[in-house]
Parts: C-alpha cells; sequence; structure tokens
C-alpha cells in the first residue's frame, strides 16, 4: 500500500451533521408590522471523547465535525487527526461523540488544568496552553504586502455571509495571497469566534493543509487565545476589524506574529510584526 493510501485510511469516519444556520421568526418593525425575520441559530453541542464528556459548545452548528477536531487540536488533547478514528454528531442528544484510536495522553492531569477565558460565550483553555508558547515556532521568510491586505478586506467585505443575513455571529476565514490578490479558502461563522477559528482548524487538518503561507482573518478582538490558537495553526498573519488586549499583543511579540486590527476599509493598525509587513 502506498503511502498516499495509507493516509487516507487514517481519516476519521465522520458524519454529515450541519443544521440550518438561520431560521425565521415573526418579529414587529416600529410601525406594528409583522415581520418574517431571519435569526442565527445557536445550540447546544456537548463534546464527548472516548465516552468522556470534556465540555459543552454553543454553536450555529455549520460545521460541527470541523469544530470538535479543531477544538481537540487547539487544546492540544490530540497531536493529528491520525489520533482520530471516528466524529459522530447527533443533534437528537446535542452531543458528539469522538473516538480516538489510543485515548488521550495524561488525560486526567490535562483536563484538569484549565482556564476560563474571555472569548464569547466564555473559552476554556485545557492543558496549560500558556506553558507551550515558547515552543512555537512561525515561518519568518514570510511577507504581507498591503495591496494583499486591501484585497482581504475587499474579499470579506463581499462575502456571503449570516451575518448579513441576521447579525448575531463572528465569522473567520483563511485566506492565501495570490500576487497582489487575495483569496478566500474557507470562511466559517459561529455565535461565537473561537468556535469559527476552532472549525477552521479542524477543516485544515481534514483537507491537508498547511499554515505557514496562509492569512487568518476574524471580526472577533485579538485576544491572548485567539493569537495562540492561530500560531498553533502555524499561520504567520493575523488580521481582525476588531482591537487587541494586552497580553494577545504580548504574546504576538513573543512569538514572532504579524498582527493587524481594526482594518476596514483602507484602514488598519499594524500591531506586531512590522518586518514581515511591505507596503
Amino acid at each position: 500500500m502506498s503511502s498516499s493510501s495509507a493516509k487516507a485510511t487514517r481519516r476519521p469516519i465522520l458524519s454529515h451533521a450541519s443544521r440550518p444556520l438561520t431560521v425565521t421568526i415573526p418579529a414587529h418593525n416600529e410601525a406594528g408590522d409583522v415581520v418574517p425575520t431571519p435569526i442565527a441559530g445557536e445550540y447546544p453541542l456537548t463534546l464527548y471523547v472516548d465516552r468522556r464528556e470534556i465540555v459543552t459548545l454553543m454553536t450555529l452548528g455549520a460545521a460541527p465535525e470541523a469544530l470538535a477536531i479543531g477544538w481537540l487540536r487547539n487544546q492540544r488533547l490530540v497531536d493529528s487527526l491520525d489520533d482520530i478514528a471516528s466524529v459522530q454528531v447527533d443533534w437528537e442528544t446535542d452531543a458528539v461523540a469522538v473516538t480516538t484510536r489510543s485515548g488521550i495522553k495524561d488525560a486526567d492531569e490535562r483536563l484538569g488544568s484549565r482556564t476560563v477565558t474571555t472569548g464569547c460565550g466564555q473559552g476554556t483553555v485545557f492543558g496549560g496552553l500558556m506553558d507551550e508558547i515558547d515552543t512555537i515556532r512561525l515561518p519568518a521568510e514570510r511577507r504581507l504586502s498591503q495591496a494583499t491586505l486591501y484585497a482581504l478586506m475587499e474579499a470579506v467585505r463581499h462575502h456571503e455571509s449570516v451575518y448579513k443575513q441576521a447579525g448575531a455571529v463572528h465569522g473567520c476565514a483563511l485566506a492565501a495571497g495570490e500576487g497582489d490578490g487575495c483569496g478566500i479558502l474557507m470562511f466559517v461563522e459561529d455565535v461565537g469566534r473561537h468556535n469559527a477559528v476552532d472549525a477552521i482548524a479542524g477543516r485544515m487538518w481534514l483537507e491537508g493543509l498547511d499554515g505557514s503561507d496562509k492569512i487568518f482573518y476574524t471580526t472577533g478582538r485579538l485576544t491572548s487565545e485567539m493569537v495562540i490558537k492561530t500560531a498553533q495553526m502555524g499561520i504567520p498573519f493575523l488580521v481582525s476589524r476588531s482591537g487587541l488586549t494586552q497580553m494577545g499583543w504580548e504574546i504576538a511579540q513573543r512569538i514572532g506574529l504579524t498582527m493587524i486590527g481594526r482594518a476596514q476599509g483602507r484602514h488598519y493598525l499594524l500591531f506586531t510584526g512590522e518586518e514581515r509587513f511591505t507596503r
């Protein structure tokens, strides 16, 4: 069997259980008229790993399998996609069951170390991720041009989204520069920005994508956890239309991540990584 065939057989068995992203409800406008109005979906999804309950995520339900995989990836609870045998979502029980091939190493110790973050709906970080910051290495040779940044912002502005229909969600995009242009490879929305980034992390594993030549865009603020997750995916550029926190800025400086915030229209602020940015 070839190495490529062997790799293909190691992909997890996945359900395909995305939910409708919006539902329509009656609302009354300022004149008292009934207006059918789309609103964002929101559902609890409890993650079980080898029958052990780990966490409940509130999600739009756009990419639940990728969300579960990406959450485990970004929490460093699994080391590779090969560790996962199956991911099965059941919306009748609002649960996703992940079966691993050999269990989570040091599960009690790693799951016992928990930090509640400032994420939408409160993110939770397991396994002492802050202790692993200095092990992250981003490619120093990569460059991002102002023209590519502007192209990314324009591409995001024109992208169809649940936010344009219903609001109440955050969006994240994985993009790649193409000369002075920029193409969006993935765009995921969820009720919390951390879910959106985790779903992209999961899809990157499933599609075998390397992050070293990619750009990550988020509509949410640039907190320490967003910086860490972007760096864990090996992505050297992080862009947001929102602002940043002090710890996010400090970590980005430590690991050499180029961080750009308040990016809307033709305006932006370059917070870190000036050596990788060209005008």
